[in-house]
């Protein structure tokens, strides 16, 4: 029905909810199998939406460093896994996604990552989008985790939902539990006159 009625002048409103719906983004199919397209280097090219299943996450990655928020995405990382960073490699046209680990004496393209830590660095690209949309929908998130990861998870989501509106499908009592720790520290803060995106 949207589709047939994309004249302005016959339907305005429908028009204008239309070009809503096609804002929104859902994040359902992340994959970080062994497989995953985005553990392969990838055509550079600017990004400033990962794809649904996350093929492009090289590109979105460097699209966030370059016009997006470069050092929330080097906190976010920090915050998960601590004394680690994100870079790209770029070599003919293609770019990969490196990540340094303290300890290791080289960094790890993503070819090499654990499923958990690729599925975060997924996770991290969609919700660092330099053009957030007006909703964001994520089913069950903390596949694959390490359960580690998660506090970090909602510390993300909660950073981000000042931005956009997160719609999370969540099986994980962990994730549930600290976003409903992070809503009440929140409104903690509030109710004593602090910011409480602080």
């Amino acid at each position: 029905m949207m589709t047939h009625c994309a004249d302005l002048r016959e339907a305005y409103d429908l028009s204008i909810l239309r070009e809503t719906v096609r804002r929104w983004r859902f994040y359902d199919n992340l994959r970080a199998d062994r497989e995953a397209p985005a553990r392969r280097p990838q055509i550079g090219t600017f990004t400033p939406a990962l794809a649904d299943d996350g093929a492009d996450l090289a590109a979105a990655l460097a699209t966030i460093l370059e016009v997006g928020d470069a050092d929330g995405l080097g906190e976010t990382i920090d915050d998960a896994f601590s004394s680690s960073t994100i870079n790209i490699s770029a070599s003919d046209g293609y770019v990969e996604t490196l990540m340094r680990q303290h300890g290791l004496l080289r960094p790890l393209r993503a070819a090499e990552l654990s499923e958990g830590t690729l599925r975060y660095l997924l996770l991290v690209a969609a919700l660092l989008t330099p053009r957030p949309p007006p909703l964001m929908v994520f089913n069950e998130p903390e596949a694959s985790l390490h359960p580690n990861l998660i506090g970090a998870l909602a510390r993300l989501m909660r950073k981000v939902s000042n931005e956009t509106q997160l719609f999370v499908v969540s099986h994980s009592a962990q994730l549930v539990s600290e976003k409903r720790r992070l809503l009440r520290r929140n409104r903690a803060r509030e109710a004593s006159g602090r910011d409480p995106r602080a």
